[in-house]
């Protein structure tokens, strides 16, 4: 590689490590508990490092009796509020004011009668009515799922990496698939408390998979059969990843396993829609068109910018 071509490249790498952020995903929550006489009770939780003012929730149809001052706990701005609706919260509109598109809201309500709502509120959909019949299934975290898997640079870097060490599609559909098994054992165990790792050591591990990762991109060699080898293995420990921020942003106890499993999905729904466009990519780097040494190129920027988290992640623990 020129040098020239190295010079941008590291400046590429500065400025992408310096501008995202590598494994974040922390939507607002609203959280409601139905009491006596049509009153709710519950917290409107919004992240501290979001960007701008924290986003306000209110409810049209119904009256609110009470909200008190929000206090930082932890990761959220927690503000404890309180309401009353004629009757009930189903069939009543929830709005959101200054939701943006890093920030989402997993609404959870639940009612006397034992079932529940799982709703997710964007700077899209930033107001909706809780539907009369409420759903069994939690597909909110299907599209958190999908989130995640977006807002995680880590993971698609990784993702990235791997299409450059199979040879055929399909290896490349066992190396995948392997990678989604694996997540899955540990992001089941771990959410059933199975097993225990601290978020701060598995995020550093993480980041020196992506730097092995970085290293075998650049030795340019194909595995023609064992591919799905190395994405089982690593799959593994990004599962604990998952877990940890689907421990975060807060899990329906209720349907466990549903949310789990939705949530996953989503995850492998992520994978799959980013395939044609790292492909794209590839293709491009390789063409005569852009001349560049695709392997070297892939290889500084995964490995540069892995380098980089896992510094920032040691130096956290």
């Amino acid at each position: 590689m020129k040098f020239q071509n190295k010079l941008l490249l590291s400046s590429l790498i500065l400025f992408l490590a310096s501008h995202i952020g590598s494994h974040e995903m922390n939507p607002a929550r609203l959280l409601l508990q139905e009491g006596k006489d049509g009153q709710y009770s519950g917290s409107w939780m919004f992240p501290v490092n979001a960007a701008g003012l924290p986003a306000e929730v209110s409810f049209t149809d119904c009256k609110e009796i009470q909200r008190n001052l929000p206090t930082i706990k932890g990761k959220y701005l927690v503000t404890n509020l309180k309401i009353e609706c004629d009757v009930t919260l189903k069939g009543k509109e929830i709005a959101f004011k200054g939701l943006t598109r890093l920030t989402d809201a997993l609404i959870s309500i639940k009612f006397l009668d034992d079932s529940s709502f799982e709703g997710l509120a964007s700077i899209s959909n930033s107001k909706f009515d809780v539907p009369e019949q409420v759903s069994i299934y939690p597909v909110s975290y299907f599209w958190l799922g999908i989130e995640h898997l977006l807002s995680g640079i880590d993971h698609m870097l990784f993702v990235f990496g791997l299409l450059f060490l199979v040879s055929g599609v399909i290896n490349l559909i066992k190396t995948i698939t392997a990678f989604t098994i694996a997540h899955s054992i540990t992001l089941a165990l771990s959410v059933f408390d199975l097993v225990s790792v601290p978020q701060a050591s598995t995020e550093a591990f993480i980041a020196l998979t992506i730097v092995y990762l970085a290293l075998e991109v650049g030795d340019e060699q194909k595995y023609e059969t064992t591919p799905w080898l190395i994405a089982f293995g690593f799959g593994l420990l990004h599962g604990l990843g998952f877990a940890g921020a689907l421990s975060e942003i807060g899990i329906n106890n209720d349907n466990l396993l549903l949310s789990l499993l939705f949530f996953n999905i989503g995850i492998e729904a992520g994978q799959i829609l980013v395939l044609p466009f790292f492909g794209l990519v590839i293709y491009l780097l390789r063409t005569d068109i852009l001349k560049v040494e695709v392997n070297s190129f892939a290889s500084f920027l995964i490995g540069g910018l892995g380098t980089y988290w896992l510094i920032e992640r040691i130096l956290s623990i």
